[in-house]
């Protein structure tokens, strides 16, 4: 019992010893920053890896070096990235999210899904040609990776997508011979990094190729 000035005896307030919750709308601010912050360090990494194999190839992204150049401990970075593999699985990722937004800003005209397949591929080789230390790295990481990637998956989900379906819409068989298609440009696109061909004869080959896999698509 603790007595007032009014000598009015109150009952002392209980202490419970649980922390307080915190209020609903700081909570949310904390943890929405956190997310943004995580955000960019994730950023900064990839943009960093991707900065050292654009230069010096997949040999170039030495975790250490990755995490200097991007400004984190290195055990940050082997929390985001258990792997150099996981670490060029995103830097890939990272290309096809740039691919995906060039494709909503600028949809293919092509009257056929053939030609606008043909589009969204050639215009993949443009921007990977811009720094081709970078393509080859990638390309041929993926090819050696023994770890599942996303790439195959998503060059054809974003082929049927410009032809109007979705991998769900399109069922097993299209959806196989989109990735075929994605496939023989990988293959095309490796070829031109040997100098084997030419940015031409790649446009050739891929319109021969999809016209005679997607011409079902239109159907």
């Amino acid at each position: 019992m603790r007595t007032t000035q009014a000598g009015t005896a109150t009952t002392a307030p209980r202490t419970d010893p649980r922390p307080a919750a915190p209020h609903p709308v700081t909570a949310g601010v904390s943890s929405g920053v956190r997310t943004r912050s995580q955000h960019q360090r994730r950023k900064r990494i990839i943009q960093a890896a991707a900065a050292l194999a654009s230069r010096g190839g997949v040999e170039a992204m030495q975790m250490r070096t990755v995490a200097e150049r991007a400004g984190v401990a290195l055990g940050t970075l082997y929390r985001y990235f258990p792997s150099k593999m996981d670490l060029v699985v995103a830097v890939v990722s990272e290309e096809i999210d740039l691919l995906e937004s060039s494709i909503e800003r600028r949809p293919p005209r092509a009257a056929t899904p053939a030609g606008r397949a043909v589009d969204v591929l050639m215009r993949a080789t443009r921007g990977l040609m811009r720094e081709p230390e970078l393509a080859d790295a990638l390309i041929r990481s993926l090819i050696m990776a023994d770890v599942e990637t996303p790439f195959a998956d998503r060059m054809a989900g974003l082929l049927l997508r410009v032809s109007g379906l979705t991998p769900e819409s399109a069922g097993e068989a299209r959806f196989t011979l989109a990735s075929a298609v994605s496939a023989v440009w990988v293959q095309e696109l490796l070829e031109m990094l040997r100098g084997r061909r030419t940015y031409e004869q790649i446009q050739q080959r891929i319109e021969i190729v999809a016209e005679r896999l997607l011409a079902d698509l239109a159907s």
